[in-house]
């Protein structure tokens, strides 16, 4: 074979991937994360998430929901805070949890403390046993389904109403009290409320039913620029959020042109499929973003501060 026959191209006319321009530079002064943020490489992940940051700046622009459906490990890792933040900030419009996330959200307002050590409390069988948890959540569901009311929006309003020494650091509390839907979305047996001898079947499936059908109206709102996302939740969250969005479009019509994402350790099989890719297969925009929590998630809300600040 003669490699002198070869046909070659000049670089500055072939077509490149990369270019100068786009090429990460560190910030000049550390400490301003406005300066780091746009240092970010315009490539992958980084102009991914400035995408992002921006489709949820503009669906709040345009009066659109921010949807933000969760698993308990970001309250667990201590980012309440934040997500309390933007929902006061008026940016999280919606929350959507998983039955985990009443247990440990209840647990930090009432004593500043959650998270049991399950392989030790396993053990003896301790694990799940809290009786202030199991006894007062339970309460309060039996009278959420009493007064036919949806489940998570009753639990905040009892913690907002209550002198828990910790209550500020309850998503629940705040979403009651900036007056936006919070619903909780159960697996009876999933939750160590479940085996406690006050919890009743009938007030749990009763209350987070109510709350489904609270969601999928708020789903039916995310056409023409809304946005989801899905922390940390594998399974339970983007199954109901493709029942959700299949209902809202079987009643409503067409639903397409909204971002949705998911942030998580590991990607798995339901979020991208459910939550990424196919709800915006007829228009739209789906993003997936590896990482723990505790680094992605401050990042994430630091960026949608500062783009809402400086467009104020």
């Amino acid at each position: 074979m003669d490699f002198s026959k070869l046909k070659r191209t000049s670089i500055y006319e072939r077509k490149s991937l990369v270019e100068a321009q786009s090429i990460s530079e560190p910030p000049a002064s550390p400490s301003s994360f406005h300066d780091f943020f746009q240092s970010l490489p315009d490539y992958l992940k980084a102009r991914d998430l400035r995408s992002l940051v921006t489709a949820i700046h503009d669906a709040r622009k345009l009066e659109k929901p921010f949807i933000w459906m969760m698993g308990a490990h970001s309250i667990k890792v201590g980012l309440s805070p934040w997500i309390i933040q933007a929902i006061r900030r008026g940016l999280i419009t919606a929350v959507a949890m998983n039955g985990a996330c009443i247990v440990h959200d209840f647990e930090l307002a009432l004593a500043g403390t959650t998270s049991e050590d399950v392989a030790e409390a396993l053990q003896d069988g301790s694990f799940g046993m809290t009786k202030e948890t199991g006894a007062t959540l339970n309460h309060w569901i039996k009278e959420a389904a009493q007064q036919d009311r949806g489940l998570g929006n009753y639990v905040g309003e009892q913690i907002s109403g209550s002198t828990f020494s910790h209550k500020r650091l309850s998503i629940l509390a705040a979403a009651h009290e900036c007056k936006i839907p919070l619903t909780v979305h159960l697996g009876i047996g999933t939750d160590v409320i479940h085996h406690h001898p006050e919890a009743s079947g009938e007030a749990l499936g009763k209350t987070s039913l109510a709350d489904f059908h609270t969601f999928c109206d708020t789903v039916s709102q995310i056409g023409d620029g809304g946005v989801v996302l899905n922390v940390g939740s594998n399974v339970l969250l983007p199954e109901v959020f493709l029942k959700a969005l299949t209902v809202a479009r079987n009643i409503c019509g067409k639903i397409g042109n909204f971002t949705t994402a998911n942030f998580d350790m590991i990607q798995h099989y339901r979020p991208n499929v459910n939550v990424v890719r196919r709800p915006t297969l007829d228009g739209g925009t789906g993003y997936s973003f590896t990482g723990h929590h505790e680094i992605m998630l401050p990042l994430l809300f630091t960026a949608l501060f500062e783009q809402v600040e400086k467009n104020s």
